[in-house]
This record gives C-alpha cells, structure tokens and sequence, in this order.
C-alpha cells in the first residue's frame, strides 16, 4: 500500500536559540522546538522528570468533597465498594485503589461489570450487588460520568457514589457526592490528559496528605498507573510522563506481584519499557474481560503471593491466547468475506457481519482490516437477537458523526471520533451497509484513504551514532504526544548486503557518503526489488539498539522505502 510522507518542520529561531543552549544536534532541538519543548527549562523538566512537580490533587474541583465522604465512610466503618470497567484502565484502577483503602479499612469489596452481561460502565447489576452486600459507599473508576441515571437510582436505595473519571462529561451530570473529572468545563486541574487510574491517583495522593500517611502510601501504585496510561493511549505529556516515567522504574525494580508474574510468563529479561506494558501486559489484562470475566485481573493485581499471582497470570495467558486466535481466524473470513463480494474491494467503507464471530475481538478484527483495506471499518456479529459491533476509523475522519447520520438503521451507538460501537437489528444489517458507504463516499477526502507516516526529520547516515541515539533514548517513555522520532534519509543505497530474511521480511544494509548502517523491514520482502542494482532509495525509519550477545549496534527500523526522485 502505498504511504503520504509528511516531513515536519521547526520554528527555526527556536531552534537555533535551544540548540546554543542544549549544545546537542541541531536535528533533535528541531523535534524538541516542534514537541512544544522550546526553551532550556521546559527540555529540563522534559529530560529530568520529578514527582515534586506533580500538580497539587486540591486543585482538582470537587476533592475536599471526595476526601470527606471517604473518611466519613471509613470513621463510621461503612461497607465500601470500588467499581471500575472491565479494560486495563479499569482494573489497575480498581486493584490500587482497593489494595489502598484496604490496607486502612477492611470492610470494602471491588466490582467489575461483566462485558457482555451488563455492558461499559455503571450498572444496575452492580447497584444491586452493593444494596444487597450493605454498601453504602461506591467509588467508581474510569467510569461513571455518564452514568446520570444509575446513579441517581443508587442514590434512591441510599448509596452514594464518588466518581473518578476521565472520559468527556455531557451538560446533564450524575447527581453524585463528588466527581473527579479535569475534563469538566469548571474544573481548574491544570493537567486534563489524566486515565482514568491517574485520576484515582490523585485522589490517594489527597487521602495520603489528609490521613497523614507518607505519599509512598500512594506512589506505591505507580507500576499500575504506568500500565494504565501506555494501555489507554493517552499523551505522554505533563504529568503522564511523570508517573510513566516513575511507574517503569517500579517495574523495573520491585513490581506489582500481577505484572511480575505477567513478566516471568512473557519470558522478559530484558528492562521493559512502555512498548512492553503496551503489547505485552495490556493485551493479557484486557483477555480477560474480552473472552471472560475482568475480575480476575483485578485478582491478579492484588494477589498476595507470587503463587497466587502466577495461578492468574496463567489464567489471562490462556484467555490471551484463545483471544489471539479468535482474532485471526475472524480476520481471515472478514478478509475471504470482502474478496467474495464483488463491488466490496473498492468501496470507500468496511461494514462485515457473521452471526458466529466473537463479540471481544470484533474491534481488533475492524483494526486488522484496516490494516489491508485502509478506510473506516464496522465489523458486526450477533449479540442475543440483534447485530452488534464496534468500527474503527483512518486518522482524519470523524466515525461518530459518519455513524450518528445512519441512526435510523441503528437501536443504539456511542464512541468518540476515531471508534464506536452500535446496535442493530438482524433484518438492517445490509441496509446499514449501504448508508453507511453512502456516507463515508461523500464526506471522507481521497488522501485520508492513503495511510500517512509522520516523519519528524531528515537526517545524513553520518549523524546516527551513539550519542545522538543517547538522547533519542532520554525522551522515552514514548506515546501519543511524544513518539518516537520518525527519520527519513534520501538518496542512500543498498551496500550489495541487503536481502530477504525468513521470505517475508527485509535486512538492509544501505550506505550514503561511504557510511554504512543496517537495519530490519518487518513484512518489506516485496520492496526488494526496489534495492537491487543499487538504485537510489529514500528510506523511513526509527533508530534502535541491536543487542546480540555481548555485542550492541545501533540499527534502523525501517518503516518504509521509495524510489528516490
């Protein structure tokens, strides 16, 4: 498939004035000045991260009010219940803030929904469990501001709730004690990018000043809040880079017993960085309530023993596996499904449905295709006696606006800009189809159906050496906001040692002004072509250590390649 290039520029005055200052390439004060990192003491508080700069909880509106109603809670010794979603935000949420009230109050239990029985966020399965179990007290976490309804039932049955979220409130709020949310439009949190877990966070770190507790009491949690923050996507910026930055360290040095044992199955000796919370923590926690039951992630976190932990761990692993498997299988007969349909291949939009498919994997699945058929995607299945499904979006085209004009054919829909889920009856499907290409064919433009590539900078071959990759490695932990650096080289050439490795992918090994360097293109054998003869060649890439045995190089990751002009 071919990729847009989109080469980023830098305010050069900034540039010039950060790189007297830094002493460091002129190349890395260029992505720094464009990551908003402009003066010498934003790349300080960037490069050398401190806890003492986290923002003060007070200033979060509505936290004296959450603080009160919890001590008064654990002062009269009434029964506590945290509820949390059933993804990894959710359930890190829940295990630190339940193991951190328990250790000063015992009478307290956790909940989480289950995904297919009762759905995202609060429900009145678990209103029911706290009435029926004395609760009086419910926190719910990562979710709950939209949850105006059930609470304000909960409140009937004389349960009140205190809300620590972090998704985008409508004007009607849910009638709770206090709700913990930067994003409200009247709250004057300096920092509005928290997950849900960093908002519960805070709220320890409130509880700790109040109870006169030492903040290890909450920074404890750190590793959980850092797996959040990588599982949720959120920016890696301000206080996010803070607390991943701390929580890989707590990682790294003495782990959550859950996060230990997810490593030791992972087999990882290697320090993790945030790449592994992404791609090897998070999909194993998120397994659980894909294929199951979320609660025993929330089991596994708080296990006591490395025993019990590694009992859990095996569990995800397994529900992991059985998610993997779905995954790819589901994602072959979508793919079958569209070559099958004459008309499908080169539409503007996906819609597929087979009543069999698994509802925790259909949101990967629509990722997947889009991974082939680069458009927005809806990928539907069975759910009781109606078609339910999630779709996915290329960066660029608003999904939820797209879904919201098709509502006629839909019972139900919700999601944000780039993903959504909806309901529909069985006899719609195929209506729904048409509307919804109907749409995407007249609102999504020709360059959001071509994949884009970011590029932060071009470089020479010359300028890659240790230390410049020294400080490419200082800006991790790397995320939205803050990716790792995007390179592109011109005109280089293949050094007569590039080939294909394994039939699938391609080993380069390209030069530019008698400098020479390797690198890896995972899935490029078909660009082989394109190095033989030793034609001129522009070449995409990040830059990364190679460890092989005792010996460490610096390598390329290539990304992609063209012709140069």
């Amino acid at each position: 498939m071919q990729k847009r290039w989109k080469i980023l520029t830098a305010d050069k005055e900034k540039a010039t004035a950060l790189q007297e200052a830094l002493k460091v390439h002129p190349i890395l004060c260029n992505i720094l000045v464009q990551r908003g990192l402009d003066t010498f003491e934003k790349t300080k508080d960037f490069f050398r991260p401190q806890l003492s700069a986290l923002h003060s909880p007070w200033l979060m509106k509505d936290m004296e009010k959450a603080v009160e109603r919890i001590i008064t809670a654990i002062n009269h010794n009434e029964r506590i219940l945290v509820f949390g979603d059933y993804d990894v935000d959710g359930t890190t949420s829940v295990a630190s803030m339940y193991q951190f009230l328990k250790k000063i109050h015992s009478n307290i239990d956790f909940y989480i929904p289950h995904r297919y029985r009762e759905g995202y966020g609060v429900s009145k399965a678990g209103i029911d469990y706290a009435k029926e179990n004395g609760i009086t007290l419910i926190i719910s976490l990562d979710c709950g501001i939209k949850s105006a309804d059930l609470i304000a039932y909960a409140k009937e049955l004389g349960i009140d709730f205190v809300v620590c979220d972090h998704h985008l409130p409508d004007e009607l709020l849910p009638p709770a004690v206090a709700i913990l949310n930067p994003k409200q439009t009247d709250c004057n949190y300096p920092y509005k990018e928290l997950c849900g877990c960093g908002v519960g966070f805070k709220l320890m770190c409130a509880l700790t000043e109040r109870l006169n507790l030492p903040l290890e009491a909450a920074y404890e949690y750190l590793d959980l809040v850092a797996t959040a923050i990588a599982a949720d996507i959120v920016p890696i910026t301000d206080e996010n880079r803070i607390l991943a930055f701390y929580g890989l360290k707590k990682v790294n040095s003495n782990p959550n017993n859950g996060i230990k044992a997810l490593i030791k199955l992972s087999g990882l000796e290697k320090e993790l960085h945030i790449t592994n919370l992404v791609f090897m923590i998070a999909p194993r926690v998120n397994a659980a309530g894909r294929m199951d039951d979320a609660k025993k992630a929330v089991q596994l976190f708080i296990a006591t023993t490395d025993e019990e932990a590694f009992a859990f761990a095996e569990i995800l692993h397994s529900d992991n596996t059985d998610r993997k498997e779905a995954d790819k299988t589901i994602t072959e007969e979508a793919l079958a499904l569209i070559l099958e349909n004459d008309g499908w291949i080169n539409r503007r939009s996906t819609v597929v449905f087979q009543p069999h498919w698994h509802k925790g994997v259909v949101g990967i699945v629509a990722s997947r295709l889009i991974d082939t058929y680069y458009r927005p995607t809806i990928v539907l299945t069975k759910s009781g006696d109606y078609a339910a499904g999630s779709a996915r979006s290329v960066p660029g085209f608003n999904l939820y606006e797209a879904i919201h004009a098709c509502r006629e054919h839909l019972l139900g829909y919700g999601g944000h800009f780039a993903a959504a889920g909806m309901t529909l009856e069985l006899d719609k499907v195929d209506a729904f189809r048409e509307k919804f290409e109907e749409v995407v064919a007249a609102t999504i433009t020709d360059d959001l159906l071509i994949p884009e590539i970011i590029i932060d900078a071009e470089i020479a071959l010359k300028d890659i050496k240790q230390s410049f990759y020294d400080i490419i490695a200082q800006m991790e932990p790397f995320g939205p906001e803050n990716m790792r650096p995007v390179f592109v080289a011109k005109k280089v050439k293949d050094s007569g040692w590039s080939k294909i490795v394994k039939e699938q992918h391609l080993r380069f090994s390209v030069m530019q002004d008698n400098v020479t360097i390797t690198g890896i293109g995972f899935g490029m054998a078909d660009k082989f072509s394109l190095m033989e003869k030793q034609a001129l060649v522009d070449i995409v890439f990040t830059i990364n250590l190679n460890e092989w045995k005792e010996e460490k190089n610096l390598q390329l990751m290539v990304i992609d390649v063209r012709r140069s002009e």
